[in-house]
């Protein structure tokens, strides 16, 4: 763990890095002991502790959420209830205002973003060695514990939104419907100019389309990636001495306060654009 480790490299190396299983370049399977061993585990490799820790969060929000629809009553509410209640209002007033469309997916969708995108990000404010230390005790060597700070977690769900969009873009308006949108704008004219617009449309629409969900991915994973960076260059203060590691203390409180503000904001983000994005996939132009 982190005590183990002598420099300053190696203590940040090891928390960021993740718990990949896959197969070795030798043709075994097991968990990777080295940044290089995981790279040479290539696409197919494992992030056991990203998987570990989304679940984990996805099984809290479902596990409160359906316990507050239990307590559910005709009263004024209060506690958990309360809490929720608050939240589904103000996810159901962000989608009332944004999408346009008659899908009932939109709303449930929204709901599960914003929370578990939240929750995962709040696993940030989770002092950086706490639960590596407690993995390492356990003969755990790696243990990253904020899954949106995995460009693969990311990734993973800005590609699930949009599969979506493009399953809405063509139910909504039908292939043909679908492929003028990609030839036909932004560039309009009448025949024949416009077959010879139509590649140069059909260019910047799909460049257009693509990085929809790559930004959306990215900009999740760089801004966690960068307060978690943060808080472990604060963490190394600890060991310059009193003064420095006091400084240190009162630094990461300071962050910790802002970075707050950091991951409910990159939630709300992202469940605003995946809303917006399905939003466009059932404008017609």
């Amino acid at each position: 763990m982190a005590g183990d480790v002598l420099t300053a490299s190696g203590y940040i190396k090891h928390h960021l890095q993740n718990l990949t299983y896959g197969q070795k370049a030798n043709g075994e399977w097991g968990f990777a002991h080295s940044s290089q061993e995981a790279t040479e585990m290539g696409f197919w490799a494992i992030h056991v502790d990203t998987m570990l820790w989304s679940l984990v969060v996805g099984a809290l929000f479902l596990f409160f959420f359906i316990r507050a629809a239990n307590k559910a009553t005709a009263g004024i509410p209060s506690g958990l209830l309360n809490f929720v209640e608050m939240i589904i209002e103000f996810v159901d007033d962000n989608v009332k205002s944004t999408f346009h469309g008659k899908t009932p997916i939109v709303a449930p969708l929204a709901l599960t973003v914003f929370v578990w995108v939240l929750g995962m990000n709040l696993m940030d404010l989770v002092p950086v060695d706490w639960i590596p230390h407690l993995a390492a005790m356990a003969g755990i060597e790696y243990m990253k514990v904020v899954p949106t700070t995995d460009v693969n977690a990311t990734m993973g769900m800005s590609l699930t939104v949009f599969m979506l969009v493009l399953f809405y873009s063509v139910k909504v308006k039908g292939p043909g419907g679908f492929a003028a949108e990609l030839t036909m704008q932004p560039f309009s004219a009448k025949f024949p100019m416009n077959i010879v617009l139509l590649p140069i449309n059909f260019f910047l629409e799909t460049v257009g389309m693509v990085a929809k969900p790559v930004s959306l991915g990215l900009r999740l994973f760089g801004n966690l990636y960068a307060g978690e960076m943060i808080f472990i260059l604060i963490a190394l203060m600890y060991t310059g001495g009193i003064a420095l590691g006091t400084f240190g203390g009162a630094l990461q409180l300071v962050w910790a306060i802002f970075h707050i503000l950091v991951v409910v904001l990159q939630a709300f983000i992202f469940m605003v654009l995946t809303i917006v994005y399905l939003n466009m996939a059932h404008e017609h132009h």
